[in-house]
């Protein structure tokens, strides 16, 4: 019997399980929604889950024809998607909050790789669906990209932003936060400076939870999709980016691993960059 909640605690659910797989799927539109450079789902019969909150909280945004994405309009994290065709539930791992008893089987959407993120794992790759899943992939439309500008976007495309500085530091963060905000194994974030950044469009629907007794932990995500985008801390004079939300490349790859004490037990780290308990030391 495992637990799952959003950053914000307003959706919270149990689910059962078994659960019978995981795989971690690198497709553009997972990319954009959790703003990490894959997300991880996790599958279980449907009779096994359960709402534990009401919600009232719960918005959802139809990406294609067959799909939809869910998540918290407070917080922006992902929820479970309830595929009652299928009697299944998806539900997002990095909101778990014990060990589901299953570790990740495969990569889908390799193909659609962010090319700042390199596989070092021995899990099996395909370039979009597993053969066994009978399913056609969803074309998207690529994004007309400006020389010499850094460029993001959310899901739905309604938000946008530019970026004219260069990037200072990139770290991937396997906090408990950052884990359930982004509903991922860890988040990937690329700090800028932020004179450099402005927003092109859709300012209006970025959405902001300072997340109550942390001093600077605040997500960022649009109001019509959920998909995490940047957040502008103006007392540090910064602006982080999930660097899944990226359109462009961001001329800099991950320094390091960072609160790994606080790392999933499901996701195993296997390359060779540095691993930090906590925060690094400062320089």
């Amino acid at each position: 019997m495992t637990e799952g909640r959003c950053l914000c605690g307003a959706l919270r659910y149990q689910i059962d399980g078994p659960f019978v797989d995981m795989l971690h799927c690198h497709c553009s539109m997972c990319r954009k929604h959790h703003g990490t450079p894959f997300a991880t789902w996790a599958a279980a019969p449907i009779a096994g889950f359960r709402w534990l909150s009401d919600t009232s909280s719960l918005a959802t945004y139809h990406s294609s024809e067959r799909g939809h994405r869910d998540f918290c309009r407070i917080c922006g994290s992902v929820a479970p998607m309830v595929e009652e065709n299928f009697g299944m539930v998806i539900a997002p791992a990095g909101n778990l909050e014990s060990d589901p008893g299953i570790r990740p089987t495969k990569h889908m959407f390799v193909g659609s790789k962010a090319g700042w993120y390199e596989i070092t794992d021995d899990l099996p790759q395909h370039e979009e669906y597993p053969p066994e899943f009978s399913m056609p992939s969803t074309p998207r439309a690529p994004v007309e990209l400006k020389p010499g500008v850094t460029q993001g976007s959310c899901l739905c495309g309604q938000v946008a932003y530019e970026i004219t500085s260069p990037p200072l530091r990139m770290f991937l963060c396997h906090c408990s936060r950052c884990r359930q905000s982004r509903s991922a194994a860890h988040c990937a974030n690329v700090f800028y400076d932020a004179t450099g950044f402005h927003w092109a469009r859709g300012a209006g629907l970025v959405e902001e939870f300072p997340l109550p007794g942390a001093q600077y932990f605040t997500t960022a995500f649009c109001r019509n999709c959920g998909s995490e985008l940047p957040r502008v801390s103006v007392e540090r004079n910064i602006v982080v980016v999930p660097a899944g939300s990226l359109d462009s490349e961001p001329a800099i790859t991950p320094a390091a691993h960072i609160f790994v004490g606080s790392k999933a037990p499901w996701f195993d780290i296997t390359d060779e960059l540095p691993q930090f308990a906590e925060m690094p030391p400062r320089r």
